[in-house]
């Protein structure tokens, strides 16, 4: 259980093998770390070194073979599927390096699909339209609201991710390589964007990124190397 009541994540001696045929691959070693609210954290490393494995633990995607991952003082190791289902649906959001928007849907159903999978939120109509019409605005997309993924184009579609990720207002947003698809000038104006939304919302990010303009920007980076922390450097906040 975390103590500090400012760190909204803490990992402990977090071991992840996978089988592999006969063998067990190792893909994280005893990781141990703490994420502050309203981080903006970049988990950086080389291809193999566990940064994805370690998203995905802290999503509740995957599970740890040991140790424990904590996320707002509850302890996801043995959680219930039901109860997983609601911690990622209130408390995370997921931004994707393919955007995984709905091809039927135009930019404002696709932002506003989230809260209608939650029956339990207390949201009237008018409310929600107004906060997806704020998001719309913060994305620079109102132009565009009524237009449908496949007619934006890539840097436009990661806006529309990054708006459903924030839709149901929550505490913690996961980015996996959130520029890998984007050109440079593109994916500097998007690492913008959550920086702004960052500071202005007060949303912890953490970014899994080959990407050194993220790990630049970053107020907090754990750089690791064959599934170990190598570096944990903490910035500080301009």
């Amino acid at each position: 259980m975390a103590e500090n009541k400012n760190v909204i994540i803490s990992l402990k001696d977090v071991h992840k093998v996978y089988p592999l045929g006969k063998t067990e691959v190792h893909a994280v070693k005893g990781v141990s770390f703490d994420i502050t609210k309203g981080d903006f954290i970049s988990i950086a490393g080389p291809s193999g070194s566990g940064k994805s494995t370690i998203l995905n633990m802290i999503g509740c995607i995957d599970t740890p073979t040991e140790g424990s991952v904590t996320i707002n003082n509850i302890t996801t190791n043995g959680m219930k599927d039901n109860d997983i289902t609601k911690l990622r649906h209130r408390t995370l959001g997921f931004i994707f390096q393919s955007f995984n928007l709905i091809p039927v849907l135009n930019i404002y159903e696709n932002i506003e699909f989230p809260l209608l999978l939650d029956k339990s939120t207390m949201w009237t109509k008018e409310e929600r339209k107004e906060w997806i019409d704020y998001l719309i605005m913060m994305v620079g997309l109102e132009q565009w609201r009524d237009h449908k993924p496949n007619e934006l184009s890539g840097g436009q579609r990661q806006r529309v991710a990054i708006a459903r990720a924030l839709v149901t207002k929550p505490d913690i947003v996961l980015a996996d390589e959130p520029t890998a698809n984007l050109d440079s000038a593109t994916g500097e104006a998007i690492i913008e964007l959550m920086k702004k939304m960052n500071k202005d919302v007060g949303t912890t990010f953490i970014f899994s990124t080959h990407d050194q303009t993220i790990v630049d920007i970053a107020d907090h980076v754990i750089r690791l190397k064959d599934g170990l922390v190598v570096k944990n450097i903490r910035k500080e906040k301009e």
